[in-house]
Protein backbone atom coordinates (compact mmCIF):
# COMPACT_ATOMS: atom_id res chain seq x y z
CA UNK A 1 0.00 0.00 0.00
CA UNK A 2 1.85 3.12 -1.11
CA UNK A 3 -0.10 6.50 0.75
CA UNK A 4 1.13 9.85 0.17
CA UNK A 5 3.72 12.13 2.24
CA UNK A 6 0.28 14.03 3.51
CA UNK A 7 -1.54 10.99 4.59
CA UNK A 8 1.33 9.56 6.59
CA UNK A 9 1.48 13.18 8.28
CA UNK A 10 -2.55 13.03 8.95
CA UNK A 11 -1.93 9.30 10.20
CA UNK A 12 0.90 10.11 12.69
CA UNK A 13 -1.54 13.18 14.08
CA UNK A 14 -4.03 10.89 14.59
CA UNK A 15 -2.37 8.29 15.95
CA UNK A 16 -0.34 11.13 18.66
CA UNK A 17 -3.92 12.32 19.60
CA UNK A 18 -5.12 9.00 20.42
CA UNK A 19 -2.27 8.05 22.54
CA UNK A 20 -2.88 11.48 24.48
CA UNK A 21 -6.40 10.37 24.82
CA UNK A 22 -5.90 7.48 25.84
CA UNK A 23 -3.19 8.24 28.90
CA UNK A 24 -5.63 11.36 30.11
CA UNK A 25 -8.47 8.85 30.23
CA UNK A 26 -6.01 6.45 31.72
CA UNK A 27 -4.71 8.86 34.62
CA UNK A 28 -8.35 10.22 35.63
CA UNK A 29 -9.46 6.89 36.52
CA UNK A 30 -6.21 5.21 37.23
CA UNK A 31 -6.26 4.46 41.34
CA UNK A 32 -4.23 6.22 43.22
CA UNK A 33 -2.28 5.37 46.14
CA UNK A 34 -3.50 8.09 49.08
CA UNK A 35 -7.13 7.31 49.65
CA UNK A 36 -6.98 10.94 52.26
CA UNK A 37 -8.93 13.70 51.01
CA UNK A 38 -6.98 16.55 49.95
CA UNK A 39 -7.46 19.76 51.92
CA UNK A 40 -8.24 23.43 50.29
CA UNK A 41 -5.35 24.68 52.93
CA UNK A 42 -2.85 21.84 51.19
CA UNK A 43 -3.92 22.48 47.76
CA UNK A 44 -3.75 26.10 47.71
CA UNK A 45 0.21 25.76 50.00
CA UNK A 46 2.49 28.14 48.50
CA UNK A 47 4.34 30.91 49.08
CA UNK A 48 1.86 33.26 50.11
CA UNK A 49 0.62 33.06 53.70
CA UNK A 50 -2.50 32.65 55.01
CA UNK A 51 -4.06 36.37 55.26
CA UNK A 52 -1.38 37.33 53.13
CA UNK A 53 -2.00 38.27 49.18
CA UNK A 54 0.87 39.59 46.73
CA UNK A 55 0.36 42.52 44.69
CA UNK A 56 1.30 43.20 41.08
CA UNK A 57 4.82 43.65 42.31
CA UNK A 58 4.72 40.67 43.74
CA UNK A 59 5.40 41.75 47.46
CA UNK A 60 3.59 40.22 50.16
CA UNK A 61 0.42 42.66 51.52
CA UNK A 62 -1.82 41.39 54.71
CA UNK A 63 -5.27 41.14 53.47
CA UNK A 64 -7.73 42.98 55.54
CA UNK A 65 -10.61 40.02 56.65
CA UNK A 66 -14.08 40.73 57.48
CA UNK A 67 -15.11 39.56 60.78
CA UNK A 68 -17.90 36.66 59.82
CA UNK A 69 -18.66 35.47 63.51
CA UNK A 70 -22.02 34.02 64.07
CA UNK A 71 -21.85 33.88 67.63
CA UNK A 72 -23.75 36.45 69.91
CA UNK A 73 -21.56 38.86 70.62
CA UNK A 74 -23.33 40.04 74.41
CA UNK A 75 -21.69 43.33 74.99
CA UNK A 76 -23.47 44.65 71.34
CA UNK A 77 -26.63 43.25 73.05
CA UNK A 78 -26.31 45.29 76.26
CA UNK A 79 -25.72 48.10 74.52
CA UNK A 80 -28.77 48.15 72.82
CA UNK A 81 -30.85 47.28 75.83
CA UNK A 82 -30.33 50.61 77.52
CA UNK A 83 -31.76 52.80 74.28
CA UNK A 84 -34.97 54.28 75.50
CA UNK A 85 -37.78 54.85 72.88
CA UNK A 86 -38.95 58.57 73.21
CA UNK A 87 -41.18 58.86 70.38
CA UNK A 88 -43.69 61.39 69.96
CA UNK A 89 -46.51 60.53 72.06
CA UNK A 90 -48.23 58.42 69.33
CA UNK A 91 -48.66 54.75 69.29
CA UNK A 92 -48.92 52.62 65.99
CA UNK A 93 -49.86 49.37 67.94
CA UNK A 94 -52.82 50.96 69.64
CA UNK A 95 -56.24 51.73 67.24
CA UNK A 96 -57.13 55.19 67.90
CA UNK A 97 -54.25 56.65 68.82
CA UNK A 98 -54.38 59.98 68.00
CA UNK A 99 -51.28 62.11 66.42
CA UNK A 100 -49.97 65.15 67.33
CA UNK A 101 -50.53 67.43 64.41
CA UNK A 102 -48.95 70.82 64.59
CA UNK A 103 -51.98 73.81 63.69
CA UNK A 104 -51.02 75.75 60.71
CA UNK A 105 -50.67 79.34 60.62
CA UNK A 106 -52.85 81.51 58.92
CA UNK A 107 -55.54 79.62 56.57
CA UNK A 108 -53.29 79.50 53.26
CA UNK A 109 -54.78 81.93 51.58
CA UNK A 110 -53.86 85.05 52.39
CA UNK A 111 -50.19 86.04 51.21
CA UNK A 112 -47.36 85.58 53.56
CA UNK A 113 -44.82 88.55 54.53
CA UNK A 114 -41.89 86.38 52.69
CA UNK A 115 -43.81 85.93 49.49
CA UNK A 116 -44.36 89.86 49.44
CA UNK A 117 -41.43 90.05 46.72
CA UNK A 118 -41.77 87.40 44.72
CA UNK A 119 -42.73 88.08 41.64
CA UNK A 120 -45.37 87.03 38.64
CA UNK A 121 -44.08 85.21 35.93
CA UNK A 122 -44.41 87.58 32.83
CA UNK A 123 -48.07 87.07 30.82
CA UNK A 124 -47.43 85.09 27.85
CA UNK A 125 -46.59 87.26 24.95
CA UNK A 126 -49.63 87.03 21.96
CA UNK A 127 -48.36 84.85 18.72
CA UNK A 128 -46.66 86.71 16.09
CA UNK A 129 -49.45 88.05 13.23
CA UNK A 130 -49.26 85.98 10.60
CA UNK A 131 -47.56 87.80 7.67
CA UNK A 132 -48.74 86.89 4.68
CA UNK A 133 -50.63 88.26 2.26
CA UNK A 134 -53.77 87.23 -0.10
CA UNK A 135 -53.40 89.18 -3.80
CA UNK A 136 -55.56 86.64 -6.30
CA UNK A 137 -56.87 83.57 -7.36
CA UNK A 138 -56.12 80.81 -9.42
CA UNK A 139 -59.31 79.41 -11.07
CA UNK A 140 -59.13 76.79 -13.49
CA UNK A 141 -62.90 75.12 -14.67
CA UNK A 142 -63.25 71.49 -13.08
CA UNK A 143 -60.32 72.42 -10.75
CA UNK A 144 -59.99 73.26 -6.96
CA UNK A 145 -59.71 76.99 -6.49
CA UNK A 146 -56.46 78.18 -5.54
CA UNK A 147 -55.21 81.40 -3.83
CA UNK A 148 -51.90 83.47 -4.87
CA UNK A 149 -50.12 84.39 -1.24
CA UNK A 150 -46.74 86.49 -1.05
CA UNK A 151 -44.37 86.41 1.83
CA UNK A 152 -41.85 89.05 0.86
CA UNK A 153 -40.50 88.40 -2.62
CA UNK A 154 -41.73 84.61 -2.30
CA UNK A 155 -44.92 83.78 -4.08
CA UNK A 156 -46.82 81.00 -2.77
CA UNK A 157 -50.17 78.75 -4.52
CA UNK A 158 -52.26 76.92 -2.49
CA UNK A 159 -55.88 75.65 -2.12
CA UNK A 160 -57.74 74.67 0.64
CA UNK A 161 -55.51 71.96 3.41
CA UNK A 162 -52.07 73.32 1.71
CA UNK A 163 -49.16 73.52 4.35
CA UNK A 164 -47.53 77.31 3.15
CA UNK A 165 -43.74 77.69 3.76
CA UNK A 166 -43.66 74.28 6.24
CA UNK A 167 -45.89 76.71 8.62
CA UNK A 168 -49.04 78.03 7.45
CA UNK A 169 -52.04 75.71 6.79
CA UNK A 170 -54.95 77.74 4.37
CA UNK A 171 -58.31 76.86 5.87
CA UNK A 172 -60.98 78.19 3.87
CA UNK A 173 -61.00 80.50 0.65
CA UNK A 174 -63.48 82.76 0.16
CA UNK A 175 -64.47 85.36 -2.43
CA UNK A 176 -62.68 88.40 -0.30
CA UNK A 177 -60.75 86.36 2.47
CA UNK A 178 -58.10 83.82 3.13
CA UNK A 179 -58.57 81.83 6.41
CA UNK A 180 -55.19 80.94 7.61
CA UNK A 181 -53.46 78.75 11.00
CA UNK A 182 -49.98 79.28 11.78
CA UNK A 183 -49.68 75.73 12.90
CA UNK A 184 -46.54 76.14 14.80
CA UNK A 185 -48.32 78.90 16.96
CA UNK A 186 -51.77 77.09 16.55
CA UNK A 187 -53.42 80.99 15.68
CA UNK A 188 -55.61 82.04 12.87
CA UNK A 189 -55.73 84.35 11.28
CA UNK A 190 -58.00 85.89 8.05
CA UNK A 191 -56.09 87.66 5.39
CA UNK A 192 -58.45 90.21 3.14
CA UNK A 193 -57.51 90.49 -0.63
CA UNK A 194 -54.90 92.84 -1.42
CA UNK A 195 -55.09 95.24 -4.30
CA UNK A 196 -51.38 95.38 -6.02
Amino acid sequence: MNLGIENRKQLIWLAALFGTALLLVAYEFWPTSSSAPVSATTASSGPAKPGMRRTASGKLVPVAETRLDPTLDLTQLSKSEDIKYAGNGRNIFVAGSVAIIETPKGNGTAPREEDAGIRQPPPVPPPPPINLKFFGFANQPGETKKVFLSQGEDIFIAAEGDIVDRRYRVLHISATAVDVEDVLNNHRQSLPLTQG
